[in-house]
């Protein structure tokens, strides 16, 4: 038995085959709708321009424009994604998921989870694309951007929320990607690190919240590749608030069940996080919120749209008919 005969023995479900899957799905819904899409992508949009067609309701994308229109008019650019007309764009899909809760002022269906979790934040008010640029001194450039923040009933950020589709990592450090750095562990001359250098306070973060023993021993530095993921939790701490991955159960990336064993980036990257910290760093499901949506009755008008545009239905009756499979 040669490799490739052997890799079809592997019982792990492979990334790719979840992203045809959403391609897919994508596909047919852009085609069932009409819209005109990239000629060699049927499950992206021919334009960035045309990214309200991604958007299921129209009354979330009209206040994704006017959310968009008033920051920079207050010179906050808001940050909507370059592939934000992809059907695989993970802001696309909390703009889905999270905005008609947002436009209707029902975030309960999304409270309720959390707290299931462990967040019992009083909650006031959510914004996408939420940055601060003061915490690490990111006085230029594209600070750290959060998809999704939650304000309490004082109007203090405390629930961070990061969206993840199909993305296959966290985002790494650009310093690195470009040649300009080998990707050794600064932390004993931090000089070394071009970021520090010019005045980014992430290696002072990494210190004040006592990360710095967990990877002391690292050879590799923590932020070539998971750059992103330490931004967010510090940024998240640093606020006194919680860190919240979403992401698509169907995924293997950040946290995947196979029988008794937990795979992913999630129960890697956990182990850099001091004891204290774990506890802010909580896991939600798509699936988890649109079931916790559909169960409220109060969204039926565009849930179950929501659900063929990203393939759940389809997962709902795949799970159907396993558990109607007769017991040997």
């Amino acid at each position: 038995m040669n490799s490739r005969q052997k890799a079809k023995d592997w019982k792990i479900p492979r990334h790719s085959e979840f992203e045809t899957e959403l391609r897919n799905s994508s596909s047919d819904w852009f085609a069932e709708k009409g819209f005109q899409v990239h000629y060699k992508m049927p499950y992206c949009l021919d334009s960035l321009d045309n990214w309200k067609n991604n958007i299921i309701l129209s009354e979330v994308a009209d206040y994704i424009e006017n959310f968009k229109n008033e920051s920079e008019k207050n010179n906050k650019p808001f940050p909507l994604h370059k592939y934000a007309h992809h059907g695989l764009s993970s802001q696309a899909m909390v703009f889905n998921l999270i905005g008609p809760l947002i436009t209707r002022n029902d975030l309960h269906p999304l409270l309720d989870i959390l707290k299931i979790k462990g967040i019992q934040e009083t909650i006031s008010k959510a914004q996408f694309e939420y940055e601060d640029r003061n915490v690490f001194n990111e006085d230029t450039g594209q600070p750290t951007s959060i998809d999704l923040v939650l304000f309490d009933k004082i109007g203090i950020p405390k629930i961070f929320i990061e969206s993840k589709l199909v993305e296959a990592e966290f985002g790494g450090c650009s310093v690195f990607t470009k040649g300009d750095c080998a990707g050794k562990n600064p932390i004993n001359d931090l000089q070394d690190c071009f970021l520090h250098f010019i005045g980014r306070k992430y290696w002072d973060l990494i210190e004040k919240y006592g990360f710095t023993e967990k990877i002391a021993s690292e050879k590799i530095c923590i932020l070539v590749n998971y750059y992103q993921f330490f931004r967010e939790i510090l940024l998240s701490i640093d606020k006194d608030g919680f860190f919240v991955l979403l992401s698509d159960e169907r995924s293997p990336v950040f946290n995947y069940k196979h029988g008794t064993k937990i795979r992913g980036l999630i129960p890697l990257l956990i182990e850099f996080v001091p004891e204290k910290y774990k506890e802010r760093v909580v896991l939600i499901t798509v699936q988890e919120i649109a079931d916790s949506i559909r169960k409220s009755g109060k969204h039926d008008d565009w849930i179950n749209e929501f659900e063929i545009k990203y393939g759940l239905n389809k997962q709902q009756m795949a799970n159907t008919r396993y558990k109607k499979l007769p017991i040997q």
